[in-house]
Parts: C-alpha cells; structure tokens; sequence
C-alpha cells in the first residue's frame, strides 16, 4: 500500500469514526426527587409523573444535542420530606452522574440539598419550593419554577384582612421550613394590614392530633385560622375544627391547596370554609395549552393534576431546551443559556432573575366548594 493510499484509508476510518459516534444516543440522565412516602407523597407522585410525561415526549420527539439524538432517563428517588434523606437522595444523584435535577418537593429538602448540587455543578430546578432561602443561597444551579413565600404569605395575610376582615387571627405552624416561612410571611402582612395576631402556636408535619392546640384558640375567638403546613395535617385539623364548633375561616398555603384536602378532613368542611394559595397559575391566554396538559396528563396516568405536575413537566422541557441551545448536556456548559432562557412552557413563559427566581410570578386563589376546588382569581 503507497502513504498516499495509507494515509487516504486512515482519513476514511477516521470520519467513519467519527460518524458512527455522532450516531450513538446522548445518555442525558434527569433526577427527580420529592416525597414518594408519608404524608405527602400523592404530591410527591404527581411531581414525579409531571417529569415522566416530558421525558416519554422528549424521547418520542427524537430531540438532538450537539448534533446527536439524545434518549433522556429518569433517576427518581425518594426523600420522605425529611431533610436528612433529601440530602442522601442528592449525593446519590451525584454519584450517578445526573446531568440535571428537577426538584425537591419540600423547602426543607430543597434547601440543604441544592448545595451538595452547587458543590457538583449539577444544575437544579425546583417545581414547588417556596421558602426564600432557597435561592438566597448564593448558588448559580439553583432555579425556583414559582413565586416564593414572601409573595404567597404576603398576598394571603393582605386577604385575610381586607377581603375576609379579619380582625383577629391565630397563626399555626408545622416547624417545617416550608410551614414557618410561610407563616412568618402571612402573619407579617396581616399585622401590617391591621390585624390582630391573638394566638402562634406550633405542631409537627406528623401530628393527627389538635384538640389542645384548638382548644386554647377557640377561646381567643379568631376570625381566621392560617396554617403553614400540608394537607395532610390541614385535612384532620379542619375535622377537629368542626367538633370543636371553631367557625373561623381556614387560610393556608399552596401544601393545603389541594384536591386531597376534602378528603382528608372527611367532608367536615364547609363551603368557602377554606382559602387558599397556590405558587403558580396561568391567565386567560395560556388557559387552552394548560388545559391540554390536564387533560393529557389523566388519560396517562388516570389521575387529575394535584398541584404542581405542569412545573415539573415545564421545569424538565426548559433545562432540556438550555442543553439543545448549548449544544452539551454538561451542566458548566448548558448552565449560562439556562440562567438567560426564555421559554413558552404550559404554566407561561419561563424566565429567571438573578438569583434563580421565575420572573413575575403567578399565585392562583382558591376556595372549596361541594368538596371541590374553586379559583378565586390570580394575583401578582
């Protein structure tokens, strides 16, 4: 063989190398972590079914990175809403090599996990953390889908006063970081409206039992009761509410916001008894593509949206369009697009400041009513 024909057949194996590689499927592993056991984990489920749903379309879709088809895998684990396994469940997604996470559930989860992601460079996205702390951390993986506490306990404690005249209140908190932030906000814009904040008083995320907590504040006689905490707590407190004759309106966050909550209090509720919050909501112009979500969404899983499925969903699709935007699923390099993305997703147009936090967003009013969930409005 002549060196010219040597070096011919070393160029041709070296571009059919070369090609063979570019046809090899980019592994692009997606973590997702939230609640899948205890009290909260019909949230964690519907969390996680939001990321499954945009993966199976992405895959279906045959979406390409750098020039490769990519095949998108999802790494679920559990963390309990306790923040010792949420930190457990972080390292390990670590280890495996995610190239991004979508989650916690919880704020206190969320929190101490999205350092072991910044000490790793992984960039993450939580769907449903609504404590301030977690993206005044400092870190630039950190990326927050909804409006914080500070705006959801705000614009609550600001309804209870001047839509319910609320004139007295008590303030009830599981200790969690999600259930006293949202608290300590509620109860700061309700003093600064004017009410009178007669009883504070703490449980824990796992009690079943009030009766001594209620009891004290039937006798402060509010006109309103705020508990920063989850349904699965709410739901036996408005039951013990009921036998204990205490009328007061029942206003809580967007962890009571649920279609579970009726249940839970076993129907001991009445109607426009409870108001509630949610981070997120959609207006009038992206009702139709939300709506198609929901819809989509029961005929695979047979399930209606709890809360924050479509954040999830939207959350996967925006990190997925910086990494086809960077033309690299490693987060040094998709991470930049991320932080300046604009991106139409179902809850509205996604974008974040600085610190990580959605620009303008949305908190969606409910009440209850025939044991269903009823908009009120969006605020904000």
């Amino acid at each position: 063989m002549t060196t010219t024909s040597l070096r011919l057949g070393c160029i041709a194996a070296a571009c059919f190398a070369l090609s063979a590689h570019a046809a090899q499927p980019l592994v692009v592993k997606i973590g997702h972590v939230a609640a899948l056991s205890g009290p909260a984990a019909h949230l964690g489920h519907d969390n996680e079914n939001g990321v499954r749903m945009a993966i199976e379309e992405l895959n279906a879709k045959g979406v390409q990175i750098g020039g490769r088809p990519a095949r998108f895998e999802l790494l679920a684990e559990d963390d309990a809403g306790d923040p010792k396994q949420g930190t457990a469940a972080a390292q390990k997604l670590v280890d495996n090599k995610v190239n991004g996470v979508v989650g916690h559930l919880n704020s206190g989860t969320a929190i101490p996990a999205a350092r072991i992601y910044a000490d790793a460079g992984i960039a993450q996205i939580a769907p449903s953390v609504t404590n301030p702390q977690y993206t005044r951390q400092g870190f630039k993986t950190t990326f927050r889908m909804v409006a914080d506490d500070a705006q959801l306990g705000g614009a609550l404690g600001r309804y209870a006063v001047q839509t319910l005249k609320a004139k007295t209140i008590a303030v009830i908190d599981d200790r969690t970081a999600y259930g006293q932030g949202v608290a300590s906000e509620f109860e700061k814009a309700a003093k600064a409206a004017g009410a009178t904040i007669a009883k504070r008083e703490f449980t824990s995320d796992k009690s079943t039992d009030f009766t001594s907590i209620l009891t004290g504040i039937k006798a402060a006689k509010p006109d309103v009761i705020f508990y920063g905490g989850m349904d699965g707590v709410a739901g036996p407190m408005l039951r013990q509410m009921k036998q204990l004759g205490i009328r007061a309106k029942f206003v809580g966050g967007d962890g009571v916001c649920t279609g579970e909550l009726p249940k839970l209090a076993s129907g001991q509720m009445t109607d426009g008894q409870v108001v509630c919050a949610i981070a997120g909501g959609v207006d009038a112009a992206q009702r139709p593509a939300f709506d198609k979500f929901k819809a989509d969404f029961k005929k695979k899983f047979g399930a209606e949206v709890q809360i924050y499925s479509p954040y999830t969903y939207d959350a996967t699709k925006v990190m997925v369009e910086a990494m086809v935007k960077a033309k690299s699923a490693d987060p040094a390099k998709y991470l930049p697009e991320l932080q300046k993305i604009s991106y139409p997703g179902v809850t509205g147009t996604i974008a974040f400041d600085e610190k990580g936090d959605i620009r303008n967003g949305a908190l969606t009013l409910y009440t209850f009513k025939g044991g269903q969930r009823e908009e009120l409005g969006i605020v904000r």
